[in-house]
C-alpha cells in the first residue's frame, strides 16, 4: 500500500488533516507537538468507478455512486522545527518516520499565524514561505548525515575486486525506501569520483539531495487557506517550484462529521454539499462559510491534495483486476471488488505480481473485460482498466 506522509512544523494542522482523512481518534490542540508518538491510519485517494460505465453501480464499500476510493496510508509524525536533523524537538524520531514514505504532504499554515517553533502568533505576521523549504532541507540533511555516518563501510567494500558502487549505495539507502534502480538514476546525473575514498562532503551532500527527491517527491499543503490574509496563497505558489494546494483541515472534519450525523450530503472530494438535517443557525452559518471556501478552492483540499500527492506526483494508475471479464466479479461474484494503484506504463504480468506473487509467476495471459480481448505482456495499462488475469494459480 502506498504510504502517504504529513510533515510540516508544529502546529501546522497535520493532525487535523489527519483526523479528517481518515476519521481516526487523535490528539488535536492548538499547541505544539501535540503528535509525540506517530499515527498511522488508512484514508483514500478518490476516482471515478469503471461501474459508471454499466448499467448499474457496483455497490462495494469503497465506491459511492461511481466515487471509488482506493485505499493508502497515511503518516502523522511529530512536527519539526530548523535543526531537526541534529535532534531538535523531536526531530530524529520524526525523520525516522519517514523512511517507508513514497510522498510528503508538507502541511504548511498559509495564515501566517503560527511561527518557527509552531507557537501561535497574530495571524499573517509569519512567512509561511519559510516553512516550506526547511522541511525539505531538514530530510536531505538527515539523509547526507546518515550516508556519512556510513560511508566508511562503503568505502571498505570499495577494496574488493567486485565492488559496484550503484549496489553498495543502494544497499546503504534501502532503508530510505531507495531502490538500486533509483539510486542507478542519480548517480546517472552526478558528478562523482570512481574511488569512494575520494569522494567529498559535497558529493555526499548531493547525492543524499537527489535520493531524497526521487524518493520522497513534496506536495506543499496551504492548509488554513480559509482564514489566510488576501495573495497568501498565491505568494506560496510563486515562492515555490513544488505544487501547493490550498486546504482547510478544519473545514474537512467538519464536513465529514456533519455527514456521519447524517446533518449534510457530502463525500470527501465533493466541491459542494447539501444540508439534509436540522442545524442550528449558528451552525448553518459555520457550513455557509465551509462552503464560500469550497467555491473558491474548488474544495476543501484536503481530497485534492491526496490525489495530487498518489495520482499526479507518484504517477499511479487505478486498475481493477477480476476473475469474470464478462460480469467484472471475483469469484464470489463481487463486482469490482479491489482496486490497485500502480505506476504508470505497469503491464499485466505487473498487475499478476501484484495480486499475488504466485499469480505472477504462474502468469499466462490477460483480458481485457472491456473489449473481452486479449492483450499482450507489453501492453501499457491505464486508469481504469479493468482485467482478468490468467495464471496457473488460479482462475
Amino acid at each position: 500500500m502506498i504510504t502517504v506522509a504529513l510533515a510540516g512544523k508544529p502546529n501546522a494542522g497535520k493532525s487535523t488533516f489527519y483526523t479528517a482523512a481518515t476519521m481516526a481518534d487523535v490528539d488535536v490542540a492548538n499547541y505544539p507537538f501535540t503528535t509525540i508518538d506517530a499515527n498511522r491510519g488508512v484514508t483514500h485517494v478518490r476516482t471515478e468507478c469503471p461501474c459508471l460505465d454499466r448499467e448499474e453501480r457496483c455497490g462495494t464499500e469503497n465506491c459511492r455512486d461511481g466515487k471509488r476510493y482506493v485505499p493508502v496510508e497515511l503518516l502523522d509524525v511529530a512536527g519539526l522545527v530548523p535543526g531537526a536533523h541534529e535532534g531538535k524537538g523531536l526531530g530524529n524520531q520524526f525523520l525516522d518516520e519517514l523512511t517507508n514514505a513514497d510522498v510528503v504532504l508538507n502541511v504548511v499554515d498559509a495564515s501566517g499565524g503560527t511561527n518557527t517553533e509552531g507557537e501561535p502568533v497574530e495571524t499573517g505576521s509569519h512567512d509561511p514561505l519559510e516553512d516550506v523549504d526547511f522541511i525539505e532541507e531538514e530530510m536531505d540533511l538527515w539523509l547526507a548525515g546518515i550516508v556519512t555516518d556510513n560511508w566508511e563501510g562503503v568505502e571498505r567494500k570499495s577494496r574488493s575486486p567486485d565492488f559496484e558502487i550503484e549496489e553498495t549505495l543502494a544497499e546503504l539507502l534501502t532503508g530510505f525506501g531507495a531502490s538500486e534502480a533509483d539510486v542507478a538514476a542519480v548517480l546517472r546525473d552526478l558528478s562523482y569520483p570512481d574511488d569512494p575514498k575520494q569522494w567529498t562532503d559535497d558529493h555526499r551532500d548531493a547525492l543524499a539531495r537527489d535520493v531524497r527527491r526521487r524518493t520522497k517527491p513534496i506536495v506543499v499543503v496551504a492548509n488554513k487557506a480559509d482564514i489566510a490574509p488576501d495573495g497568501a496563497v498565491d505568494r506560496l505558489r510563486q515562492g515555490t517550484d513544488k505544487p501547493v494546494i490550498p486546504a482547510t483541515a478544519d473545514g474537512e472534519l467538519a464536513l465529514r462529521r456533519a455527514a456521519e450525523a447524517g446533518v449534510v450530503d457530502y463525500d470527501p472530494g465533493d466541491v459542494d454539499f447539501d444540508v439534509v438535517g436540522d442545524v442550528s443557525e449558528s451552525q448553518r452559518r459555520g457550513l455557509d462559510a465551509i462552503r464560500d471556501v469550497m467555491a473558491d478552492f474548488g474544495g476543501t483540499g484536503v481530497q485534492t491534495a491526496l490525489n495530487y500527492a498518489v495520482y499526479d506526483l507518484l504517477d499511479r494508475v487505478t486498475v481493477y483486476p477480476v476473475q469474470d471479464a464478462s460480469k467484472w466479479t471475483d469469484g464470489t461474484g463481487t463486482v469490482l471488488p479491489d482496486a490497485f494503484l500502480l505506476p504508470a506504463e505497469s503491464t499485466p504480468p505487473d498487475l499478476a505480481y501484484a495480486v499475488h506473487t504466485d499469480i505472477g509467476e504462474g502468469y499466462l495471459h490477460a483480458i481485457d473485460a472491456r473489449s473481452s480481448r486479449r492483450i499482450g505482456e507489453s501492453h501499457e495499462l491505464t486508469e481504469g482498466d479493468v482485467i482478468r488475469i490468467v495464471s496457473t494459480a488460479g482462475p
